[in-house]
């Protein structure tokens, strides 16, 4: 695929999402917990990609270890973040058979989808390493793994070689950089949980997704000036600007 190809398949994306709103109306957002896993190496921080099956939501994409929030994650209680956490783990175990100790993951972020995606899951993200790295993934649902440093996953889908939703390209360009796991961890646990609720630029060329900070993001402008928390999907590559980010 080369990034004309990428380019094109974002913006016929998103055109979609927006036809089926007109046509349906917005769907609801499902809660959902993703889990970053990572390991040390001699390259540095390394992270688990899974490839999702291409007739499931998000097929053939590439996408950290997750899903939605059961009935059963809430354990009697209302806490949402204790059952995401819970789910974050559970989901971690299904699709990859590693064990994650939800006493040491680290939340980060949360993400809504626009309102005019089809399948939406409003998802909170955790960070953790593991001790035993050993992935068994189902060939069903999950049909390719990879361990990874965030810079060469984000270099291999500026080649067009793999394909990343908004929110996982933002979170690979967040946790590179680093010499060592404990390291990012620390750096995560340290900022203020990041809350991304993304809206869509319409008639953006190259295509612009926008969250709160952004001057633009209110009325939905691009050229508005002022600050910047936005991700640009051009063809020379994707540039995410956090200028406004809180």
């Amino acid at each position: 695929m080369t990034a004309e190809d990428r380019l094109a398949k974002d913006a016929a994306r998103f055109a979609e999402w927006a036809r089926i709103a007109r046509e349906d109306g917005d769907s609801p957002a499902i809660p959902a917990a993703t889990v970053v896993v990572l390991r040390d190496s001699p390259r540095g921080p390394e992270t688990l990609m899974l490839r999702k099956n291409s007739r499931i939501a998000f097929g053939g994409m590439w996408v950290f270890p997750g899903g939605r929030i059961d009935d059963e994650d809430w354990n009697g209680g209302d806490d949402d973040i204790a059952a995401a956490r819970t789910a974050a783990v559970r989901e971690a175990a299904e699709e990859t058979q590693l064990s994650v100790d939800p006493n040491q993951m680290v939340m980060f972020s949360h993400w809504i989808p626009p309102a005019i995606a089809p399948k939406r899951f409003a998802t909170w993200f955790f960070a953790a390493s593991v001790a035993e790295d050993t992935v068994v993934i189902d060939d069903g649902e999950i049909v390719d793994l990879d361990w990874t440093t965030p810079e060469s996953c984000l270099a291999r889908h500026h080649e067009g070689e793999i394909e990343l939703v908004p929110p996982t390209w933002v979170t690979l360009h967040t946790i590179s950089g680093f010499d060592s796991v404990p390291a990012l961890l620390t750096s995560l646990s340290t900022r203020q949980v990041r809350r991304y609720a993304t809206k869509v630029i319409s008639g953006a060329n190259p295509p612009i997704v926008m969250w709160e900070g952004d001057a633009g993001y209110r009325d939905g402008v691009a050229t508005v000036d002022g600050l910047r928390h936005r991700l640009t999907m051009g063809t020379e590559g994707y540039v995410y600007e956090d200028s406004g980010a809180v």
